[in-house]
């Protein structure tokens, strides 16, 4: 099982593998052609109430990814279907935030990772 992350702003390329946006927001000046997804899984993403206390502030980071984590405890069928994904081919989290070091992605990431040790 092979999961990284990227920005959508970066160029796509051919060893990503399976692409998928887990924002629920469209990212800002990218074309779905540009994009080059493979799945746009909004559901996945932190809940709007969520997303807008984080509000991408560095202090608030790790009770966010408590708080996300809990969200998707109950997402299970959409973890389940990335997990799935990440056995057959290389899986690629995309996100448009400018923190590249914490944001939905990550936690995600973590959580995916973990589900897999269990």
């Amino acid at each position: 099982m092979e999961i990284q992350i990227k920005r959508i702003y970066e160029e796509a390329s051919k060893d990503d593998g399976y692409r998928v946006l887990v924002d629920r927001i469209w990212p800002r000046g990218v074309s779905k052609e540009e994009a080059k997804l493979d799945k746009w899984m909004k559901e996945i993403a932190p809940s709007s109430d969520l997303r807008k206390w984080f509000n991408h502030k560095e202090e608030n980071f790790n009770e966010f990814s408590k708080k996300y984590n809990d969200e998707l405890e109950k997402h299970s069928d959409l973890v389940t279907e990335l997990l799935q994904k990440s056995k057959k081919n290389k899986l690629t989290l995309l996100f448009g935030a400018k923190d590249t070091k914490h944001n939905q992605a990550i936690v995600l990431k973590k959580h995916l990772e973990n589900k897999v040790d269990k």
